[in-house]
């Protein structure tokens, strides 16, 4: 049976919904089951056009809407001057230092997996903030990687 793109669209919208603080719901009920949820969070993705998706291959995913951030940092280490951030998909990769910002809440975003936008406050944000210095001029810059890198507003 071959559906219309119209009717694809409409089976997409699944009333799956991210809260700030990484609940899933999904037609107003929380997202309960832990497999569950990690299988959602490792799905997540952005389409090209910038939609949040869960997806499962190129024809497969439905929307889901993001309140915050896609991913939350559950903590970060540092080894010698590169960061390691576990996200709350339980996998952990090295802080992208250059699409770091900084919140008007103090909370840090950066980029997660490459096209997924992070949260890192918390345990993970005393963490990363130990390397962050002034540079006179009232900007703020993170230590790493054998250089500075600038923080930007969010």
């Amino acid at each position: 049976m071959e559906f219309t793109p119209e009717q694809l669209e409409r089976m997409r919208q699944i009333g799956l919904k991210l809260d700030r603080a990484g609940t899933f719901w999904h037609e107003g009920v929380a997202v309960s089951h832990p497999r569950l949820r990690q299988a959602l969070l490792r799905w997540l993705d952005v389409r090209d056009d910038g939609k949040d998706i869960v997806r499962l291959d190129d024809k497969r995913y439905a929307y889901v809407t993001v309140e915050d951030a896609h991913l939350r940092a559950k903590s970060a280490r540092w080894d010698g001057d590169r960061c390691f951030v576990l996200w709350d998909d339980d996998q952990e990769e090295e802080l992208d230092y250059g699409s770091l910002r900084l919140a008007a809440d103090n909370a840090l975003y950066a980029q997660a997996h490459g096209r997924l936008r992070g949260r890192i406050a918390g345990a993970a944000h005393h963490a990363v903030t130990e390397r962050i210095v002034e540079d006179g001029s009232g900007n703020f810059a993170l230590e790493a990687a054998g250089r500075a890198w600038p923080l930007k507003n969010r």
